[in-house]
């Protein structure tokens, strides 16, 4: 997950502020996701993890969909109005998956939203951030080929 983010940013970093600091967050989103996770070789089932840092992970999460949804998506869609070369057709196929992991996303924060709930879901916490991840992946394939449809088939043209 974490490599595919740094290849997103090789790609389409420096191409705006927005999509940039976008991706910034991504990064952190991922990061932040892989300790609480225990990527690092703890396979125990139960995992106990301190509520600042799964609120800090909601937060996170969502100020990263949000700012798709409200800001880097609007910016796609209009480039991509402006060039009506297909890339908005595209964009209306991934819209609705993407929006199916908004729901995975939105769900998982409801639910860990309060340090009495988070203590009393400990139990299926593993199961839950493994739900997450797999919606945040799919989610950035999606959003990748977004911004390949809808803004780097035009990038030559927006740079002369």
């Amino acid at each position: 997950m974490l490599e595919g983010c740094h290849n997103a940013k090789e790609r389409w970093g420096g191409v705006s502020e927005i999509i940039d600091r976008w991706l910034n967050e991504r990064q952190e989103l991922i990061v932040l996701y892989c300790d609480i996770n225990g990527l690092n070789g703890n396979k125990d089932k139960k995992i106990h993890v301190k509520y600042d840092k799964l609120q800090s992970l909601c937060q996170l999460m969502m100020d990263y969909v949000s700012a798709g949804h409200f800001e880097v998506y609007e910016q796609l869609l209009r480039e991509g109005k402006e060039f009506d070369d297909g890339g908005i057709e595209v964009a209306k196929q991934l819209y609705p998956l993407i929006q199916k992991t908004t729901e995975v996303c939105l769900h998982f924060n409801d639910k860990y939203d309060s340090q009495t709930s988070c203590k009393s879901m400990q139990d299926k916490l593993r199961e839950d951030l493994s739900q997450l991840g797999q919606a945040m992946e799919e989610r950035f394939t999606y959003e990748d080929q977004l911004i390949e449809v809808l803004h780097n088939a035009h990038k030559e043209l927006l740079s002369e």
